[in-house]
């Protein structure tokens, strides 16, 4: 048991969704240094070549490719399948990552931004680890399972609302969803976890972070500082190597402690 058998992901195939920023980048850059092929999908087919032309030239042990794929949608899933099918024919990790959010006053929350969350954060991973389970069942061992991570939020975890209604709901069920998975694969040598991040720097987050507010958001942080790519990397890592094979149907909090966050002390002295 060495770091370089328990994390190496050598000869390893990975998709990862919607990794051409954010919580995927971070994910799909530590799987490469890792070792495996990662295929990198989002809906802007430009962007995750460029991010796959990034990760080359690092010289890491693997290697990325990058190329259109939505899951918003029954024919996006069916053509992201079959790119997929195109260029590999062992899946041996699924990172569901591709996701979206929308804020407002709960007065003024649109009907149709409820669906379009759901579509997206929930019905797209679903239907896509359905549709490729076949690859992942033909590469997954008892010793050596295939591995789905899903990413959920610790928004699906503490009622902190700030008008991200669809959002927090939607991460909630995947992170159920995850369990229920979990439960029903394990036979299958396949196993089902979830990250679920708190704040990290991302394009989906930035207009809560960016600048000065960074400072703000971090000291309510119980480990006083946002996210890092090398938190992401270290837990797919984990998760995806041999090190995490024995772990199914887990929620990873990666949350610098914000899920176990509470108004305080009851019981404080001085309480009326």
């Amino acid at each position: 048991m060495t770091p370089e058998n328990l994390f190496s992901l050598a000869g390893k195939t990975a998709l990862v969704t919607g990794g051409a920023t954010g919580i995927g980048f971070m994910a799909a850059e530590g799987l490469v240094k890792a070792g495996a092929r990662v295929l990198i999908a989002s809906r802007k087919a430009e962007a995750c070549i460029a991010v796959a032309n990034e990760l080359n030239a690092m010289g890491a042990a693997g290697s990325a490719e990058g190329f259109g794929g939505d899951v918003a949608s029954e024919e996006g899933i069916d053509a992201l399948v079959l790119e997929v099918k195109s260029r590999t024919e062992t899946l041996d990790i699924l990172m569901n990552n591709a996701g979206r959010t929308w804020g407002a006053p709960l007065g003024q929350f649109p009907y149709d931004a409820w669906g379009k969350v759901m579509d997206l954060n929930v019905t797209g991973p679903f239907h896509l680890t359905q549709a490729l389970l076949p690859m992942l069942k033909a590469s997954g061992t008892i010793d050596d399972p295939a591995r789905v991570v899903n990413v959920g939020s610790v928004m699906g975890e503490v009622p902190m609302g700030d008008g991200a209604y669809s959002y927090a709901a939607s991460k909630a069920a995947v992170m159920h969803l995850t369990k229920i998975l979990a439960k029903e694969l394990a036979g299958e040598a396949i196993t089902v976890n979830a990250l679920a991040p708190g704040p990290f720097l991302s394009k989906m987050t930035a207009f809560a972070l960016m600048g000065e507010k960074e400072a703000g958001i971090a000291r309510n942080v119980p480990l006083g500082r946002l996210g890092r790519a090398e938190d992401i990397a270290g837990c797919m890592q984990f998760l995806c190597g041999r090190g995490g094979a024995y772990i199914t149907g887990a929620v990873l909090p990666v949350s610098g402690g914000v899920n176990v966050v509470t108004a305080g002390n009851l019981f404080d002295e001085g309480q009326e």
